[in-house]
């Protein structure tokens, strides 16, 4: 999905990934996330206003970070704008599924099954209800993704009922 070379981990995280024979660089808001991750080259920032050069990577990839950004096209800009002409974005995310009668069970589960289950084993129902909520924040992929200085390559959906997407960008020439 991604070319060799020089890869932008947004809201890396810990730094969990694998991109085995490229570059890495993890860029995480959080200090105490990037504090664990194994990566030599971290840096502390947010997608809104990326620290970078134009033009300087070769790939960008984040996984389950586009629901919590306070600007999905602004990051959408700063992804374009540091990608090298060609080069390519992969990003992963939640999303409610496409289906009518999918979409309406997700829904319920999401506002009111996993909540319970938070509060059950984990005394926590205020994380689960947050994921129900960021769900019905954003369109779906097909729809968020568009524009942006980016073409949208290919969107594809995994997982139970579907609701975990992927979506390849590419900056154009």
């Amino acid at each position: 999905m991604l070319g060799p070379g020089n890869v932008l981990d947004l809201g890396s995280g810990t730094g969990a990934t694998q991109f085995e024979g490229r570059s890495v660089v993890d860029l995480d808001p959080v200090v105490d996330m990037l504090a664990l991750s194994p990566v030599r080259d971290r840096v502390v920032g947010v997608g809104e206003a990326l620290p970078f050069s134009d033009a300087c990577f070769d790939g960008v990839f984040s996984a389950y970070v586009f629901r919590n950004l306070s600007s999905v096209g602004a990051t959408l800009s700063e992804v374009a704008r540091v990608l090298k002409p060609g080069a390519a974005a992969v990003v992963v995310d939640l999303s409610r599924p496409r289906n009518t009668v999918l979409r309406v069970l997700h829904r319920v589960g999401t506002a009111i099954i996993l909540p319970l289950v938070g509060l059950l084993f984990a005394g926590a129902p205020g994380e689960y209800w947050y994921l129900h909520k960021t769900l019905d924040a954003l369109p779906p992929p097909e729809t968020l993704f568009a524009g942006h200085g980016l073409a949208v390559e290919e969107v594809w959906r995994m997982g139970l009922f579907g609701f975990v997407y992927g979506v390849r960008l590419r900056k154009k020439r």
